[in-house]
């Protein structure tokens, strides 16, 4: 079978997912488990995969999956504490009392807020989190949601303590110790320098976005939700996005740079949220005027669902704003103490492994979780414990977060099983073995790769972040979109011989800026914000911001490629 046919039929699951998931707005518990059935049938009819290998991978899948599902756990846990415990609305009632410029507070929320979040939890906290606090503050609820979507975008590649690197890029660990041996000249020479070093290139993909999505997002509110619709009134408050950023991007760079990709955006939000709150208070940088969106009864019927900014609920303090944050604090603690080696914490958690070898008899088919050295148990699950204390909670309370915890993991482990299924099914149909491969096809994801190769030359590294943002698109999460192509990428760098480490950050920016129109995002944010049913209008709405980021990341990636690897032009 041609090459060609071979690379269609590996996307046939995918457009399934799409079809199904966009055109026919099926929620991903259906969707996915149609596209896991689609690769299982290409892999044994079309590459002639023995059933019982197929069932293997699905294995294989369904217990990789349970480690992402742990973090899932451990931030909604973190989350669902703090909300009964008092101490988010104490954070939220300390954040509506800094400004009462909607600009200021759209950064301080939306931007930094949510980026410190993203670091700290991920899987589309950070805007379900934010926009229900710019609701409060007299956002109109469409603004509100199209902001922290938006803004939900350069903190995900090191969202939940670098989980879409750490766990995302997983199954290219083989393919990295193999061209560490092979290829002569790389910056890495195993699998965790590999991890930093795809860091590393990511936030210089990253970086310009960084500083020019708070500008444009701002005129673009002014624009399109404003009394002027005007573009300059947002852009007058450039100088206060320009503070945001470096208060941002410094510690971002940093961490990135000399750490690794656990803490990027977790400390690059903490402390930017705290350099720009005080910024802030002080009147650094904060516009002359103060800009608001107008009578809210001159607003557009479609900016509104059916929780208004007027009917919304004011927050209350239940404690000392220390003590409210004191678990996200200790959050960045231990996982500075567990994630740097020298300390030896970070050896004794992740020798911590449950593993399952052999599944079904296939020596070449495994998988393992590393239940310590996630960062579901530790730290989450273990300061959402210890909040019980610090919150002074009480039974009740406590009973109510880890009910309702517990009920959120149904429809993420469904679709999550069935996604991570249907990508171990994709790497796994090239295996090198005549019995079980025995027509010798490439892998679906390096099929694929071989033939956009072709067509595309060295102009890749300008699309390859928008096969990123399709995979975060599709499955909702930019770790699955990570799991999903990153293998692709690979390949397509390897057969145009263009550099792997920034093709592959190409590809975990692209699933970091696909959260903009992540339906799953755009889903639970409309539901916390009154505007379901919206969900296309956002979408119409975010997809602008979406091509711009790709388009910028594209230019960055060629330019790097070009300043870097001359030779390969």
């Amino acid at each position: 079978m041609s090459l060609e046919i071979l690379a269609l039929v590996a996307m046939l699951p995918i457009l399934v997912a799409l079809i199904l998931m966009v055109g026919l707005r099926w929620p991903a518990t259906k969707a996915m488990p149609l596209a896991w059935l689609t690769a299982a049938i290409a892999a044994v009819f079309v590459w002639g995969l023995p059933v019982k290998y197929v069932a293997a991978l699905t294995l294989q899948g369904f217990v990789t999956a349970i480690g992402i599902l742990i973090i899932v756990f451990g931030a909604i846990i973190i989350l669902y504490t703090l909300k009964y415990s008092g101490g988010m609305e104490t954070i939220q009632h300390g954040m509506q009392n800094i400004s009462r410029d909607r600009r200021v507070q759209a950064i301080i929320i939306g931007y930094m807020f949510a980026a410190f979040i993203e670091g700290a939890a991920g899987f589309g906290t950070p805007a379900a989190l934010a926009a229900p606090l710019l609701l409060s503050l007299g956002f109109p609820p469409l603004a509100a949601a199209v902001l922290c979507l938006v803004f939900n975008s350069f903190p995900v590649t090191f969202g939940a303590v670098g989980t879409p690197i750490i766990l995302g890029l997983k199954f290219l660990h083989p393919l990295v110790n193999q061209a560490v041996t092979d290829v002569p000249g790389l910056n890495y020479t195993n699998v965790e320098q590999f991890n930093l070093v795809i860091g590393q290139w990511a936030t210089v993909l990253h970086i310009g976005m960084v500083f020019i999505l708070p500008i444009f997002m701002l005129g673009f509110i002014t624009r399109f939700f404003g009394a002027n619709r005007s573009w300059r009134e947002g852009f007058r408050a450039w100088k206060f996005c320009v503070f945001a950023a470096v208060a941002f991007s410094v510690p971002y760079l940093g961490f990135a740079w000399f750490v690794g990709p656990e803490f990027p955006s977790l400390i690059g939000g903490l402390i930017g949220l705290g350099v720009l709150v005080y910024g802030a208070k002080k009147g650094f940088c904060v516009p002359d005027d103060v800009w608001d969106f107008g009578d809210e009864s001159k607003w557009e019927p479609e900016w509104t669902g059916d929780i208004s900014a007027s009917n919304s609920s004011e927050f209350k303090c239940h404690m000392s704003q220390f003590r409210a944050w004191l678990p996200y604090i200790l959050i960045g603690l231990i996982l500075v103490i567990t994630r740097i080696p020298e300390l030896g914490l970070k050896g004794i958690l992740a020798a911590q492994n449950i593993s399952w070898n052999g599944i079904l008899g296939y020596e070449n088919v495994g998988a393992s979780v590393k239940y310590l050295y996630l960062p579901g148990t530790i730290p989450f699950a273990l300061v959402a414990l210890l909040t019980i204390l610090l919150h002074r909670m009480k039974g009740e309370a406590v009973k109510k977060a880890w009910s309702e915890s517990i009920a959120k993991m149904k429809n993420p482990t469904i679709a999550l099983f069935f996604a991570v299924g249907l990508v171990s099914i994709f790497r796994g149909s090239g295996v090198v073995d005549a019995l079980l491969n025995p027509h010798a096809y490439p892998s679906m994801p390096l099929a694929m790769a071989k033939s956009v190769a072709a067509v595309s030359g060295n102009a890749w590294p300008m699309f390859a972040s928008f096969v990123g943002g399709l995979g975060s698109f599709i499955t909702g999460s930019n770790t699955v979109s990570d799991l999903l192509f990153a293998e692709f990428q690979w390949g397509v760098a390897a057969q145009l011989d263009l550099p792997r480490q920034i093709i592959v950050a190409a590809q975990v920016a692209g699933g970091a800026m696909g959260n903009m129109v992540c339906i799953h995002n755009i889903v639970a944010v409309c539901a916390v914000v009154g505007l379901s049913g919206m969900e296309g209008t956002i979408l119409k709405r975010t997809v602008w911001p979406f091509l711009l980021y790709g388009t910028v990341v594209g230019l960055v990636a060629s330019m790097m490629c070009f300043v870097f690897f001359p030779n390969l032009f």
